[in-house]
């Protein structure tokens, strides 16, 4: 009998969590997707999936959309989690609270979500998870000091659990764009990419590791997806794997 596998999305309303959800759709996955705006339910539905409008920021909203997704299909075979726009400003002039939102925003959106599927993920003896992140991880720009702290943490996170779980089956990758076209472009970021152009979210979603059967021997560790060098292109950052 032929299983059907099913991946849910978070943040996954519009920008590169919604092109996320399309690319695993078309890769024959169901689809379950998490956003605040109400976008994410409307792109389940055109998908034949599950949408919840609620906060990756809410345990009881994440766990809304886990229970919707093992009461319909019964299992939980992969986990993108995309994230929002945290707080910004000059490093010394960002607030507490500033701080704690970013920490919401960026790191404590994965762990929650994590903590639910995991279960579920070693029940399966299998599972993948992929967390979109940002490149400015290795390379800190003043620009997005949140983003930059937080996302280091999500590095040594992912690095953990990658270790901890490997022999449950439960692969965990990171992906770290660069200059995407979800964000406004401006000539300066523009010229500071060699290709003299942004990625692009669908660049993204394709170059996700784990999800999809074609690489589904990735061990889970931390992918670049490095717009500085070419616009699109992903190289695998050993140095940071997680396995």
């Amino acid at each position: 009998m032929t299983v059907e596998k099913v991946a849910i999305i978070t943040a996954g309303g519009s920008g590169m969590g919604a092109e996320a959800a399309r690319r695993l759709s078309a890769d024959g996955f169901k689809i379950a997707i998490l956003s605040s705006s109400g976008k994410g339910e409307a792109l389940a539905t055109e998908l034949g999936g599950i949408g919840v409008t609620g906060s990756n920021q809410s345990n009881d909203d994440l766990k809304r959309l886990v229970d919707a997704c093992t009461e319909k299909w019964g299992r939980i075979d992969a986990l993108v989690n995309s994230a929002g726009h945290g707080p910004r400003a000059p490093i010394t002039e960002v607030t507490d609270e500033q701080w704690h939102t970013g920490l919401d925003v960026y790191l404590m959106n994965v762990i929650r979500s994590v903590r639910l599927v995991t279960p579920i993920m070693q029940a399966q003896k299998s599972g993948a998870i992929v967390n979109i992140s940002t490149a400015w991880v290795a390379e800190p720009s003043a620009m997005f000091p949140t983003s930059a702290v937080f996302r280091a943490g999500l590095a040594a996170y992912t690095k953990i659990y990658a270790d901890t779980y490997a022999g449950d089956g439960i692969r965990i990758n990171n992906v770290l764009p660069g200059w995407i076209d979800s964000l406004p472009a401006t000539e300066e970021r523009r010229d500071s990419v060699p290709m003299k152009r942004y990625g692009t979210s669908a660049e993204v979603a394709a170059a996700l590791p784990g999800p999809s059967d074609r690489i589904a021997s990735t061990p889970g560790r931390t992918a670049m997806c490095c717009d500085h060098a070419k616009a699109g292109e992903i190289k695998n950052a050993e140095t940071e794997a997680a396995l």
